[in-house]
C-alpha cells in the first residue's frame, strides 16, 4: 500500500536545503521517493496522504546511551515520584543507595528508551553489560551502533552539544530506505534546518522524521508530529 507522508517542510539529510510542502512515498516499509508534494501525488494518485504539522526528517542518533540507560535512573511515575522525584537519577552514591537490581536496571532503561523516541531517537551510540537493558533497547526497535568520541555529556535531547541538527540525523531519506513513522507530540525547542529535526533550530518544530524507520512518542498535549528515522524494524 502506498502511503504519501507530507508536511510543512521536508529535510532528506545533513545540509539539505529544506523543501516547503515536501513528501516522502512509502510503500509497505520502504521508502519509493521523496520531493515537493505536487510531484508526488501526481506519480501515485491513488496513495493514501498522511499530513502532518512541522517537519519530515531523518531520524536521530543518542550519544553515551550507555551512561543513559546503565548508568541512570529513570523513576517509575507516578509509583517512585513521591519518594524519589520525577528527575533521572545518576551518580555511584545515588545509585547506590537504591540497590538496583538487574531487573530494575531493565525497567528502567524501558522508560528511558520511551524517552529517546519520543524525541525522535532512532538510534542509539553505545555498548551494553547489563542484559535486561541490552533487551530493552532490542524490544523497543532502536538501532545500536558503536560508540564514537564526543565532548560533552549525554542527555536524552540528541540535539544537545550539536553544531546543527544534521549531525544528529542517522541516515537519510531516500528511496530504498526503511521506512516507519510515528507522530511526535510536544512543540520543542526550535532548530534550524541542518540537525536534527534538522538544523532545524529556528524553525521551533518538531516534526516527522523520514527515511529507514520514523519513530517518535508522546511527550506533551500538542498536535502529533511525524517523524522518520533510519535503523530498526518498521512497526
Amino acid at each position: 500500500m502506498l502511503t504519501l507522508h507530507t508536511a510543512d517542510l521536508l529535510v532528506t539529510g545533513p545540509g539539505a536545503a529544506p523543501l516547503e510542502g515536501g513528501a516522502v512515498l512509502v510503500e509497505g516499509d520502504r521508502i519509493v521517493r521523496t520531493g515537493p508534494y505536487e510531484e508526488l501525488a501526481a506519480a501515485a494518485p491513488h496513495a493514501r496522504v498522511r499530513r502532518w504539522p512541522g517537519l519530515l526528517t531523518p531520524g536521530l542518533l543518542a550519544r553515551g546511551a550507555d551512561e543513559l540507560l546503565e548508568r541512570t535512573y529513570y523513576p517509575d511515575d507516578p509509583y517512585e515520584v513521591t519518594e524519589l522525584g520525577a528527575a533521572p537519577i545518576t551518580g555511584a552514591e545515588a545509585l547506590d543507595a537504591l540497590k538496583m537490581t538487574e531487573s530494575r536496571w531493565g525497567n528502567s532503561a524501558r522508560r528511558g528508551t520511551q524517552k529517546l523516541l519520543a524525541r525522535g531517537v532512532v538510534a542509539v551510540a553505545g555498548r551494553f553489560t547489563t542484559a535486561s537493558v541490552r533487551t530493552a533497547v532490542t524490544r523497543s526497535g532502536l538501532a545500536v551502533v558503536p560508540p564514537a568520541p564526543y565532548e560533552g555529556v549525554p542527555a536524552l535531547d540528541p540535539l544537545t552539544g550539536r553544531d546543527s541538527a544534521g549531525q544528529a540525523f542517522h541516515g537519510v531519506l531516500e528511496a530504498g530506505a526503511a521506512a516507519r513513522v510515528r507522530g511526535l507530540r510536544g512543540g520543542g525547542r526550535g532548530r534550524a534546518a541542518g540537525a536534527r529535526r534538522d538544523d532545524l533550530r529556528g524553525h521551533g518544530h518538531r516534526g516527522p522524521a523520514a527515511a529507514p524507520a520514523a519513530v517518535g512518542g508522546p511527550d506533551g498535549p500538542a498536535a502529533p508530529r511525524p517523524r522518520y528515522g533510519t535503523g530498526g524494524p518498521a512497526r
